[in-house]
């Protein structure tokens, strides 16, 4: 599963895009170069049920903001990711979404 694909699911278990939780990571301190990446995984499966490969990919935003290496895109393989960019703005706004 790449990247974007977990934050899409992300988005379909919980009901929020990926930036929401980011900013509520922000208010509950969990953004801060000392968060570990387990306070953000029990976090995210108290409150919302996810698990670990979901809650990491959250957890690499928070620490990267929404790029990834280019090692990760058109690699052709499952975890193969389209752009270096994450798109954090929910599967709705994507703009490959608004196209008819």
């Amino acid at each position: 599963m790449s990247f974007q694909a977990y934050l899409d699911a992300i988005e379909a278990k919980t009901g929020l895009t990926p930036r929401q939780l980011v900013d509520q990571a922000k208010e509950r301190g969990l953004d801060g170069p000392g968060t570990k990446a387990g306070q953000v995984v029990a976090w995210l499966k108290e409150d919302y049920g996810l698990g670990r490969g979901h809650a990491m990919a959250l957890v690499h935003v928070l620490k990267n903001g929404p790029t990834i290496s280019d090692r990760h895109v058109a690699t052709g393989g499952s975890h193969s990711d389209e752009s270096t960019e994450l798109w954090l703005d929910g599967k709705a706004t994507k703009p490959e979404a608004a196209s008819p």
